[in-house]
C-alpha cells in the first residue's frame, strides 16, 4: 500500500510541471484552474509513464525524453477532456 501512496505523491509533483506544459502545447485559451491543471498533469504523468513502460522506454539512461513527451501528450488529452466536460451544452 505504501508504494501506491508514493506513486500518487510523485504523480502530483510531476503534475505541477507536466500540467502547465500540456496547456502550453494546446492551442487557444483553456479556462481551467490551477488545481485542474495539476490533476490533469498528474493523470498524464501516470498514463504516459504506463505507456512508456509498455513500449519499453520507461527507464533509460539519461533524460527520458520519450517518456516525458508521452506524459505531456497524455496530460494534454486530460486537459482536453476536462474542457469537454466543463463546456456547457447550449
Amino acid at each position: 500500500m505504501g508504494a501506491w501512496i508514493g506513486t500518487i505523491i510523485g504523480a502530483l509533483f510531476a503534475g505541477i510541471i507536466i500540467g502547465p506544459l500540456a496547456r502550453l502545447v494546446m492551442p487557444g485559451k483553456q479556462d481551467i484552474g490551477i488545481f485542474a491543471t495539476i490533476v490533469a498533469g498528474a493523470v498524464g504523468a501516470l498514463v504516459g509513464g504506463a505507456i512508456a513502460q509498455m513500449l519499453g522506454v520507461g527507464d533509460t539512461s539519461g533524460i527520458d525524453w520519450i517518456k516525458l513527451a508521452l506524459q505531456i501528450g497524455a496530460a494534454a488529452l486530460a486537459v482536453f477532456g476536462l474542457l469537454a466536460i466543463k463546456k456547457p451544452s447550449a
